[in-house]
């Protein structure tokens, strides 16, 4: 019986997808899987019974990556699930930097009390009068599940859109419009730009990448959108923006101190990804992975383990084994196997940067003396039997 505890609710329709082999608990300290959407796990200690963390969402900066890596607990995310509800607000946020809706809105309802206000509003509209997106050139960056489906729709639109994203996977390629321009240089981006929606992940690299030196670049009158991740903008450089004229709207999907209510910020209540749909995609996906993890070993949509993927085990036993990416781990793995006398039928290896994961299908059911065995070897975080 595994047992899951939920750091956050997490929607029901994924957690119904849990057999009769899960047990919810209350209690973090017995439990081999966490379910998480924001709550932050960084001061938290994980038990030692811990196998998985599985995020409903994409983002995972609440969660320690490395100290599990080392601990050998698999974190999971849920790429592209909440994907359609994030493209949605982002359409959603051009149109309120285009047309003042919420300037119109709140002058309605200041004006509550006239009674000819049909007329007044007549005299009062050109105060919010905008333009039209269409034609208007869009620069998306970072072109994963979100920025391809936010290129795709504006592009739809009427938009001349430019995409970036270095990483540029297969799979986006493939879905990408190809009325889309992919430049190589986001300086193409920002001098060319009437908008600028960014999606890429928070890294030391991306970290305040749209700063005053990128905004420096941009034409004059350029609408700033950010619904990917509150540091990758340097918030101060964009009110130093808006104040010289250089940007008209800064959009975000993260309110903070440093923007709520300054002028031409226009600040949403962290809504990208709460939809209905997106909640149950992402609970759905993460219980998945998950079940798939603990029941067979496999590994998809990891952000600290690389892919790997053998199946449903049809052997006597399978043994999981993760460990650094160093020389001569295999044979050494191969020789606790072997002195015990039991035969390798089947076996995967695969590496990410310094971490490495193995599974092995054998032919005798393990036990926990081959565990004991495998995590004696130098360089090994840990080992489990997935089936015996």
């Amino acid at each position: 019986m595994y047992q899951i505890h939920c750091l956050n609710p997490i929607a029901k329709v994924g957690l119904e997808k849990f057999s009769d082999q899960y047990q919810m608990t209350d209690e973090a300290a017995k439990a081999q899987g966490i379910l998480v959407r924001s709550a932050s796990m960084h001061e938290m200690e994980l038990p030692a019974s811990l196998l998985a963390v599985a995020r409903a969402g994409a983002g995972v900066n609440n969660i320690p990556l490395d100290k599990c890596a080392e601990k050998g607990i698999v974190v999971f995310n849920t790429p592209g699930a909440n994907a359609n509800g994030v493209k949605e607000l982002v359409l959603a946020g051009m149109l309120l930097a285009a047309r003042d809706v919420v300037g119109g809105i709140e002058w309605v309802k200041s004006a509550k009390e006239d009674e000819n206000i049909a007329k007044s509003a007549e005299k009062e509209k050109k105060k919010f009068a905008g333009t039209e997106i269409m034609g208007k050139k869009l620069g998306v960056i970072g072109l994963g599940a979100i920025g391809v489906k936010v290129a795709n729709a504006a592009a739809a639109l009427g938009m001349e859109v430019y995409g970036y994203d270095p990483y540029l996977s297969v799979n986006a390629a493939w879905n990408l419009s190809r009325s889309v321009k992919h430049v190589l240089n986001v300086d193409d981006i920002y001098g060319e730009c009437d908008y600028i929606t960014i999606h890429v992940p928070l890294l030391d690299s991306t970290r305040g990448m749209i700063n005053g030196e990128a905004i420096g670049k941009m034409k004059t009158g350029v609408n700033i959108l950010n619904f990917a991740r509150d540091l990758l903008v340097q918030e101060t450089d964009v009110l130093e923006g808006l104040k010289s004229g250089r940007i008209a709207h800064y959009v975000s999907d993260f309110p903070n101190a440093t923007t709520a209510g300054q002028p031409g910020c226009i600040v949403i209540p962290h809504l990208g990804a709460s939809t209905e749909e997106s909640e149950d995609n992402c609970a759905v996906m993460a219980v998945e992975e998950m079940m798939d993890y603990l029941e067979n070993g496999n590994i998809r949509n990891s952000v600290n383990y690389p892919a790997c993927d053998m199946g449903m085990c049809t052997n006597a036993g399978r043994v999981a084994v993760f460990h650094k990416n160093i020389a001569n781990m295999i044979s050494k793995f191969t020789a606790v196997f072997g002195g015990k006398g039991i035969n390798i039928s089947d076996m995967t290896n695969k590496s990410r940067g310094e971490v490495a994961y193995t599974m092995l299908d054998v032919e005798t059911v393990p036990d926990g003396e081959i565990v004991k065995a495998l995590e004696e070897i130098p360089g090994v975080f840990r080992a489990r039997i997935v089936k015996a």
